[in-house]
């Protein structure tokens, strides 16, 4: 019997590969090069069916030791169990074809618990492929987030980060928060932010975690910084603070520092939001010494309000009299209703409101700081 399975095996391999440009685009879609690989191992298949049947010693993952280590990037798991269906049909048809009938019960039970082994074996093949390809992939991740926060995206990083899919002309914003005790929740981090439309790339660096967001969900930054407020759980408890929107990967370490920035001012204002943005921690910043902010609030915010005598005047005024729009009425020898009209003025060209406490402390930081510079 094994005799003549092995003077069969030539027309089996033949009509397997017929088979498999019959029943599948995706094979047809190939190089010749794959093609080639894929025969080789649909013949070593079918001639690993004979040794195993005959009792001798045989592995089921030896039958890929052929193929190249690219093929498992060149067909997908689905493409395999394509193959090897394909090839048990094929030679199940050809047992009934080509053998007697009297060996074709066993050889026809063979051939089913043979495939199933096989099958077997290619899952385990790729489950090792997936492993190694995560584990590298981690690897380059940590280092491409590593190079944002240092300030060294060159090409080679950019190169770095299309290899994972990351697109080049999205926009990117960075977040830092509290880094998670177990590393695993990464996954649980990606496919969240995945579902809000962000690309991301993570990586915990000592006692906070770096998180890279870019995709179509990188818009308005007061969005932006909602949507990363929902991935809040996959961080440790305390605050997440998002910096600026910029273009691209090679200018996110300028959201890189203002986050960082943030993230160590946060202290300063415990009572915030849990998920802020690092413009809404300017004063805490400045008083921490960053430069950044300092100038920002001194060169930016200060000059708008300083362009028109009147404004700066009431804006002082209505912060001396404990925003008070009666006093600062008074002290100003003008109607409550003339104080009101300079206080809207000012939230227009600044973009922060006097009657609000919080956003009065940062027209107040900012006064003092331009003053001084000034």
């Amino acid at each position: 019997m094994i005799k003549r399975l092995q003077s069969a095996t030539a027309e089996m391999n033949t009509a397997t590969l017929t088979a498999l440009v019959a029943r599948h685009e995706w094979f047809t879609l190939l190089d010749a090069e794959s093609r080639s690989w894929i025969g080789i191992l649909a013949r070593a298949g079918i001639d690993g069916f004979v040794s195993w049947f005959a009792g001798e010693p045989f592995a089921p993952e030896s039958i890929f030791d052929a193929a190249p280590r690219a093929m498992a990037r060149r067909i997908t798991l689905q493409q395999t169990v394509d193959l090897v269906r394909t090839t048990t049909d094929v030679v199940e048809e050809q047992i009934q074809h080509l053998m007697p009938r009297g060996d074709r019960q066993a050889l026809q039970l063979g051939i089913v618990h043979y495939s199933r082994e096989v099958a077997f074996a290619a899952a385990a093949i790729y489950a090792r492929a997936a492993e190694a390809r995560g584990a590298w992939d981690s690897r380059i991740e940590a280092t491409i987030v590593d190079a944002v926060v240092r300030a060294e995206t060159d090409e080679s990083v950019l190169s770095r980060a299309s290899t994972l899919g990351w697109s080049t002309d999205s926009k990117v914003v960075v977040a830092i928060g509290g880094a998670p005790q177990d590393a695993a929740v990464l996954d649980g981090l990606r496919r969240a932010a995945a579902k809000l439309t962000l690309d991301v790339l993570a990586a915990p660096q000592g006692d906070r975690l770096v998180v890279i967001a870019g995709g179509s969900g990188v818009a308005d930054p007061v969005e932006t910084c909602e949507r990363i407020g929902r991935l809040h759980d996959f961080f440790a408890e305390g605050p997440v603070v998002v910096g600026p929107t910029v273009d691209g990967l090679a200018g996110a370490h300028r959201s890189a520092r203002a986050a960082a920035s943030g993230y160590r001012a946060a202290k300063a204002w415990p009572e915030g939001p849990s998920t802020m943005l690092s413009v809404d921690l300017l004063p805490e910043r400045a008083l921490a010494g960053d430069g950044h902010a300092r100038r920002t609030l001194a060169s930016e915010i200060y000059p708008a309000l300083a362009a028109n005598k009147e404004l700066l005047e009431t804006c002082v005024g209505f912060l001396d009299c404990g925003s008070s729009m009666e006093a600062t009425a008074r002290a100003l020898f003008v109607h409550p209703n003339t104080v009101r009209y300079r206080l809207k003025r000012i939230q227009e060209v600044t973009g922060y409101n006097p009657t609000d406490a919080r956003e009065a402390y940062v027209l107040r930081m900012a006064i003092t700081l331009g003053r001084l510079h000034s």
